[in-house]
């Protein structure tokens, strides 16, 4: 930044004080709170669906009026590797909890929380190793992102084993070894398994419904378990198996209890595609940062996935090097992708990488939730000089 000397360093101290101000240090009296002024009543304990409109908490039965919503939310998911059972790890809360900066951090999984805590406990000191079982991290979105995002953590010191599994996990004293795919050794002081999630269903009663253990509430776009009878049961969040973001589970959980609350009233509740009773986003139009840097920002369809969803495109890519760019930091380097639905010639998918790219989303996302064709877009004129000049860029490599 100019005139902001260089190589000042972090406060690590500082930066886990302010981390945990956000959270309020996991107390959630604040919550509760707001909860009883909306006339929630909360219940501390471990609930049980234990019949119709039935959930059972610590010996006490609560009997809903009109329906159960679950929401239990997701829990990590821990790969079948030899002895990592018998160590001590992190998982996601403990990554962004801990109070200390450990010196050796190894992170197992390339994916969004792999790669975002590679690089917040790298750039706190920690000597970081990055094992990830794919070529490239965040393998799922657009090739490009995870070469960019591979620039970045490699710029912050981030030891990257892409291609690589852990065959072995061991305690070497204080500290935990894996061995690797390739023969390799990583000694770490924590072990970060950040392998993906599943929902959490486990013991929560609804065996007793006929349904499996462990395995997603599939439910419909009004959140409706659909394969229990009576209209009672609903679900919402992680627990679907669906979107599990934070943003798209309020979202399931806002239209989960507008169709309540109608089918409650003995109203009309249309659950066509979007309406007010139906979730249809969780499908085809979900947004998602990944806060590394360069930042990462995407919205709909990689092009791989539009056309396995049998959609011909037209995938147009831009360097983000605009007056707003330069302007906003020295040396700006970013990359952005449209995919159009050729023959309709709206835009499916959007994906942004470079500094605050962030803040683009949300353009995207209303141009993807709203089927936008480009030659709309191309009326919305961006401000100047911002980054969001970047979407003329992409209209005019587009053709228009």
């Amino acid at each position: 930044v100019p005139g902001v000397p260089a190589g000042e360093r972090l406060d690590p101290a500082a930066v886990l004080a302010r981390r945990d101000s956000f959270t309020a240090g996991w107390d959630d009296a604040g919550q509760v709170e707001w909860a009883e002024g909306a006339g929630i009543t909360v219940i501390r304990g471990y609930g049980r669906i234990s019949g119709v409109r039935e959930v059972s908490v610590d010996g006490r039965t609560l009997t809903a009026r009109h329906a159960v919503v679950v929401c239990t939310g997701s829990t990590p998911v821990r790969p079948p590797v030899p002895g990592l059972a018998e160590v001590r790890t992190w998982s996601s809360r403990e990554a962004t909890s801990a109070k200390a900066v450990p010196e050796r951090l190894a992170v197992l999984g390339g994916g969004v929380v792999g790669v975002e805590m590679a690089q917040a406990w790298a750039r706190l000191g920690s000597r970081v190793s990055l094992v990830v079982s794919a070529d490239r991290p965040l393998h799922r979105m657009e090739p490009f992102v995870g070469d960019l995002v591979t620039e970045g953590l490699v710029a912050d010191g981030v030891d990257c084993r892409f291609g690589r599994t852990a065959q072995r996990v061991a305690e070497a004293g204080d500290a935990v070894e894996l061995t690797l795919s390739g023969g390799e050794r990583v000694v770490a002081d924590e072990l970060l398994v950040a392998t993906g999630r599943r929902p959490a269903t486990d013991d929560i009663g609804i065996d007793t419904l006929g349904l499996e253990p462990g395995a997603p509430l599939a439910v419909d776009d009004s959140g409706l378990v659909s394969t229990v009878d009576g209209q009672w049961l609903y679900a919402a969040g992680d627990v679907t198996g669906r979107a599990p973001l934070t943003h798209q589970g309020k979202y399931a959980a806002r239209v989960v209890g507008d169709v309540i609350a109608a089918r409650a009233k003995g109203g009309p509740v249309d659950t066509s595609a979007w309406s007010p009773f139906s979730a249809t986003a969780d499908h085809v139009c979900v947004p998602q940062v990944v806060f590394t840097d360069p930042e990462v920002a995407f919205v709909g369809r990689t092009a791989e996935q539009a056309t396995r969803d049998g959609i011909e495109t037209e995938v147009t890519d831009v360097d983000i090097a605009v007056a707003g760019s330069a302007l906003h930091a020295d040396g700006y380097r970013g990359r952005a992708r449209m995919v159009v639905d050729k023959r309709r010639r709206v835009v499916v998918g959007v994906t942004f990488v470079g500094q605050d790219v962030a803040e683009l989303l949300h353009s995207a996302t209303i141009a993807v939730a709203g089927e936008v064709i480009v030659d709309r877009i191309w009326h919305a004129v961006p401000a100047y000089p911002t980054i969001s000049e970047v979407w003329l860029r992409l209209l005019e490599a587009y053709g228009l």
